[in-house]
């Protein structure tokens, strides 16, 4: 299973939102650059790097910062917020990403998430799935649509999506636990699709429990942040 811990941005910043709201932020570190070369130190080999700014300006607004890290770890970063344009995807590869991640933008703009994954492959494009009740939220979870979670990761799989994302926007920032069920309905209903699974996790029994479940990836963010989870005990889960 791989471990991918998170660092999220605003203002050159890593901080935490509690369940999507900027009003609710938490700064940690001011340096994510130090903070992404700690994780690379204890064994970590992957970095989801989430441009807060970006995604309100759907443009991305802390390049600096995945440029920095990109040039000074050997992070795999994947990169998602404020990719709402061919543009921005260009840049966010040229800057250093190995993967993007799509969540509004398969929402709002399907052709075009759909000719990402013609064009860049299911490797590089990993669609980003945000549920609220089940329902996938976008807009940084202010909007919630009707699209069913799991038809939604269907029917990008049939277009060649292979990983995806999956946040319980009611788990996320909570230190509550995470989603297993509809992880297990997941893993059940799409075979084959290499799932990430995103928010709630509060410490090691998460991780395992995950693990256990059969997922692909896990996403660490409050959990490493606050303290309930070193990064020692996360590496130990990286084969």
């Amino acid at each position: 299973m791989e471990i991918i811990p998170a660092i999220d941005l605003i203002g050159g910043k890593c901080v935490r939102l509690t369940q999507g709201d900027y009003a609710r932020k938490k700064a940690y570190f001011d340096d994510p650059v130090e903070v992404a070369k700690r994780f690379e130190d204890a064994g970590i080999r992957r970095l989801h790097l989430v441009d807060l700014d970006g995604a309100k300006a759907k443009t991305i607004v802390n390049g600096a910062v995945l440029r920095a890290i990109c040039a000074e770890t050997n992070l795999h970063v994947d990169f998602g917020g404020g990719i709402q344009a061919q543009e921005s995807l260009e840049e966010a590869f040229a800057l250093g990403a190995k993967q993007i991640t799509g969540g509004s933008i398969a929402v709002k703009n399907p052709t075009l998430m759909k000719h990402w994954l013609a064009t860049q492959g299911g490797e590089k494009i990993i669609l980003g799935a945000d549920a609220k009740d089940r329902k996938i939220a976008v807009g940084g979870w202010e909007e919630t649509t009707s699209l069913d979670v799991i038809d939604f990761i269907r029917s990008y799989q049939a277009e060649g999506a292979r990983y995806v994302i999956c946040t319980d926007v009611a788990k996320d920032g909570l230190l509550q636990g995470p989603s297993l069920t509809l992880y297990e309905e997941i893993l059940a209903e799409v075979p084959g699709i290499q799932l990430i699974a995103s928010g709630g996790v509060s410490g090691v029994k998460d991780v395992e429990a995950l693990q256990r479940i059969g997922v692909y990836g896990v996403i660490v963010g409050k959990a490493f942040y606050e303290g309930r989870i070193d990064l020692a005990t996360l590496a130990s889960f990286v084969e």
